[in-house]
């Protein structure tokens, strides 16, 4: 059983579900203590800290911040440095609106440059000079294909995650020579997925099944064919794994990437 973070304390934003949730229960299955967040209620807010708490965790605690808010996210991280660390801050929260650039309004704009970039800039800039002084430290930044490669009606979106890499890359730079190999470094990367299998994404996957009389592995090959040539998804288990990777010891030297998980997406 792999128990390589205990003792180390990690801050996922936008936890309480899909990727989030699952980058959350895998740094729970490795001992870790796990600070929950996201826009939820408190049954849903109670369920997910059962289900990181069930996954092996030290300790899990929810925060509260709106990621809109500079003021509420630098409150936030008050608290959670507080409460210890983090050693591990994994910047998962997104949105997502689609509209062609013509008719995006200036409130889309600002909404999904604020939780998708400005928010992991607060977090980083919070974070970063504490995991610089103990000699370790990981970040990591939720992507997106989209962030190394566009495509239409995603203008504001395209747009923040290309900005997160390269925020991720200039992080990296700044901190590559903090720590050591003995004690872990200090390293910035982020994961790129494609399709995911979410509960946001099902009602595309169901009209494309109804299309397939019911066929769901044709369906899925049939939405993921214009653009992921593996033809099949992604869980979000896996990108839970590849963080959990990410934390280890042995990816001291691993920083500054912008890792795709997206079946060959952006290998065409």
């Amino acid at each position: 059983m792999d128990r390589s973070l205990e003792g180390r304390t990690a801050f996922v934003t936008g936890s309480v579900q899909g990727i989030g949730l699952a980058i959350a229960k895998a740094l729970a299955s490795a001992g870790a203590r796990v600070g929950v967040h996201g826009l939820a209620t408190p049954q849903q807010a109670a369920d997910a800290l059962a289900e990181v708490k069930k996954g092996g965790a030290a300790e899990a605690r929810f925060f509260e911040g709106d990621l809109r808010n500079p003021a509420a996210i630098e409150a936030m991280m008050k608290e959670v440095t507080a409460w210890g660390g983090p050693d591990i801050l994994v910047n998962n929260a997104g949105t997502q609106h689609t509209v062609s650039l013509a008719e995006a309004t200036r409130q889309v704009w600002d909404n999904i440059l604020a939780i998708n970039l400005s928010a992991a800039f607060d977090t980083m800039r919070l974070v970063l000079p504490g995991m610089k002084q103990r000699g370790y430290g990981r970040v990591i930044n939720i992507a997106s294909v989209h962030g190394l490669v566009a495509s239409v009606q995603k203008a504001p979106y395209v747009t923040s995650k290309f900005g997160l890499v390269g925020l991720t890359r200039v992080a990296a730079l700044e901190y590559a020579a903090a720590g050591s190999r003995e004690s872990g470094g200090v390293t910035v990367n982020c994961i790129c997925p494609g399709f995911i299998e979410t509960s946001l994404i099902e009602p595309q996957i169901q009209e494309r099944v109804a299309k397939h009389g019911g066929d769901r592995i044709a369906g899925i090959a049939d939405l993921l064919g214009e653009k992921q040539p593996s033809l099949r998804m992604s869980q979000p288990d896996d990108i839970g794994a590849l963080a959990l990777w990410l934390t280890h010891p042995a990816a001291h030297n691993l920083t500054g990437a912008a890792i795709p998980v997206d079946g060959g997406w952006t290998a065409q």
